[in-house]
C-alpha cells in the first residue's frame, strides 16, 4: 500500500485552479468575488472573496464528497491516525453533537464528566439520551476541575451497565488529560463506545511530549478544533473515527442532518493546509512552541505571587498527563481574581488572554507565537505583580456537586417554563442552562434541581464579573424554570 503524500493539498489546489480560470460566477455567494460588497473587499482583499465559493463539480460537495474534499479528508484521517475524517465548519461543538447523535438513541444512557462543554448538553437534548454524570476531581488550591479517574468511570459503568457510550475530555481547557488508554479499555470491555472531546488537542498527535490522543489509544470517535491549536481558521474542525463500533456511513447519515449545504471553502481549505503543515512540519513547530512555553513557565514561576503549574502535578488525582502549551497562571496570591487580571492585561498591556476564572488566567501558547510575543507576556506579568500586594484575599470556593436530575434534558427543553428571580429559585427545576464562558461548563443544566449551593455559586460568579451565558436574562437576575406562568 502506497503511503499518502502529506505534502498534497487537493482541496486548496482545486480552489486555486478555479481562481486561475477566471470563471464568470453565476452562482452563490451573491457578492460575486467581492464585487457586491466593495467596502469589505477593499479591506479584506480580493483573494479571500475569490476563495469564498460554493459546491460545484470541480470543487466537490461537502455533504457528499467524491472529489477534492474526499481526497483532503482521506489525507486528514491518515495524518491523525484515523480510519475516516469529516471536515466541520461549525467548530468541534458540531463534532460533539454528531458523535452523540451517532452513538445514542433516545433514552440511551451516556456517561459524561460533569465538566463537559455546553455542546455536550445540547447534543443530549437533541439526541434524547440520558446523561450519567461523573464528578471530576477538584484541585482546591487552584480552584479548577482536573479530570475523571479510571475508577470513577469503572464505578459508573458498574452502576449503569446498559449505557451506550462513555464521553471523555482529552485534554481539558487547562491541558489536563485523563488516563484515556485505560478508560478506552474499560469501556470497550463493557461494549460501550468511547467518544472524545479533543477540542483543545488537535496538535497532540505530532509531538511525543504531549498526551496520547483518542485515535492513538483506539477510541471510537473524537472531535478536534483545528482552529484552536492546529493553525486553521476559526470554526474549522474535524470529526475522526476509528474502530468498528460506529460506522462512518452512520456518521455521514447524521452529519447530513446537521451540516450546512453551503460549507465555507475558506474554512475547508484552511483545514487542508493546516493538516499539511502539521503532518510535514508539526514536530519542528511544536518543539519550538514547547520551548517557548517552558521558558515562559519558568520565568513566571520566578515572579513572587504567581504560579504556573506544570508537569509537577502529574500523578495528582485526575491529573494523569498534561499538555504543556496550556499556560495557566494562578494570580490568587496577588489579591486578584482571574477576571480582574484579564481586564488589567487587556487595558494596561494590550494583551488578551484566552480564559479567566476566579483564581487563574490562561494565556494560550501555540505554533503562532514568537519569542517576542511571549517576552511581552512575561514582562506584563512581572510588571503587574510588582504593582499588586502579595497578600491573598482568596476565599475558599466550594464548587457545587452534581445537581439532581429530575427531568430529562430533552423533556425539560420542551416543557412549559416560567421566570422567577434567582433568589427565589431554590427547589425549582432548571429550564435553561447557566454556564461560565469560557470554558462553557454548565453550573446547572435543564431538568436539574436548583439548590441553595447553586444559587450562591452563581451569585459569587456574578459578583466577580464572570461572563455567564445560557440564560434569557443576560444579567441572570431572573432564571427560567419548569412550570406555568
Amino acid at each position: 500500500m502506497i503511503k499518502p503524500d502529506q505534502n498534497r493539498t487537493p482541496l486548496f489546489d482545486a480552489v486555486k485552479r478555479y481562481m486561475e480560470s477566471n470563471v464568470i460566477p453565476f452562482h452563490v455567494p451573491g457578492h460575486k468575488h467581492g464585487q457586491g460588497i466593495p467596502e469589505f473587499r477593499e479591506f479584506l482583499g480580493e483573494t479571500a472573496f475569490k476563495m469564498d465559493l460554493n459546491g460545484m463539480e470541480d470543487l466537490d460537495f461537502a455533504t457528499n464528497p467524491t472529489g477534492a474534499i474526499l481526497e483532503a479528508e482521506k489525507l486528514f484521517a491518515q495524518a491523525f491516525g484515523a480510519e475516516a475524517a469529516f471536515f466541520l465548519v461549525n467548530g468541534a461543538s458540531s463534532g460533539v453533537l454528531n458523535m452523540i447523535l451517532s452513538a445514542c438513541d433516545p433514552g440511551d444512557q451516556i456517561i459524561i464528566p460533569r465538566n463537559a462543554h455546553k455542546s455536550t448538553i445540547g447534543a443530549i437534548i437533541l439526541s434524547g439520551a440520558m446523561p450519567v454524570y461523573v464528578q471530576p476531581e477538584i484541585n482546591e488550591e487552584l480552584g479548577i476541575a482536573t479530570g475523571v479517574t479510571v475508577n470513577r468511570i469503572k464505578q459508573a459503568i458498574k452502576d449503569y451497565p446498559h449505557a451506550k457510550a462513555v464521553f471523555v475530555i482529552n485534554p481539558s481547557y487547562y491541558g489536563i488529560a485523563p488516563d484515556l488508554k485505560s478508560i478506552v479499555r474499560v469501556a470497550h470491555y463493557a461494549q460501550m463506545a468511547v467518544l472524545v472531546d479533543e477540542a483543545h488537542g488537535a496538535h497532540m498527535s505530532f509531538h511525543d511530549d504531549f498526551p496520547l490522543t483518542a485515535m492513538e489509544v483506539g477510541a471510537d470517535m473524537s472531535a478536534i478544533s483545528m482552529h484552536k491549536t492546529g493553525g486553521s481558521l476559526t470554526q474549522s474542525a474535524a470529526l475522526l473515527i476509528r474502530g468498528g463500533m460506529i460506522q462512518p456511513e452512520a456518521v455521514k447519515h447524521v452529519l447530513n442532518l446537521t451540516f450546512t449545504t453551503s460549507a465555507s471553502y475558506l474554512l475547508m481549505t484552511s483545514l487542508d493546509v493546516a493538516r499539511k503543515q502539521l503532518a510535514v512540519k508539526g514536530n519542528k513547530l511544536l518543539e519550538r512552541t514547547l520551548s517557548l512555553v517552558r521558558w515562559a513557565r519558568e520565568e513566571i514561576n520566578q515572579i513572587d505571587g504567581l504560579y504556573a503549574f506544570g508537569r509537577e502535578l502529574v500523578g495528582a488525582p485526575g491529573f494523569y498527563d498534561f499538555d504543556e502549551t496550556k499556560l495557566t497562571v494562578s494570580v490568587a496570591q496577588l489579591g486578584l481574581t482571574g477576571y480582574e487580571t484579564e481586564s488589567i492585561l487587556r487595558k494596561e498591556y494590550n494583551i488578551q488572554i484566552e480564559l479567566a476564572d476566579l483564581y487563574n488566567v490562561l494565556p494560550y501558547i501555540s505554533i503562532g507565537d514568537t519569542e517576542e510575543s511571549v517576552r511581552l507576556l512575561i514582562d506584563a506579568f512581572k510588571d503587574l505583580a510588582s504593582k499588586h500586594a502579595k497578600t491573598s484575599r482568596r476565599r475558599r470556593i466550594i464548587i457545587p456537586k452534581n445537581p439532581q436530575i429530575i427531568v430529562s434534558p430533552r423533556d425539560a427543553f420542551y416543557s412549559s417554563k416560567k421566570v422567577v428571580p434567582l433568589e427565589q429559585a431554590k427547589g425549582e427545576i432548571a429550564g435553561e442552562m447557566i454556564m461560565a464562558y469560557p470554558p462553557g461548563i454548565p453550573v446547572i443544566c435543564m431538568g436539574e434541581r436548583i439548590d441553595q449551593d447553586i444559587i450562591d455559586y452563581i451569585k459569587l460568579l456574578k459578583s466577580e464579573k464572570c461572563e455567564l451565558q445560557g440564560t434569557v436574562d443576560p444579567y441572570v437576575e431572573y432564571v427560567r424554570v419548569l412550570g406555568v406562568e
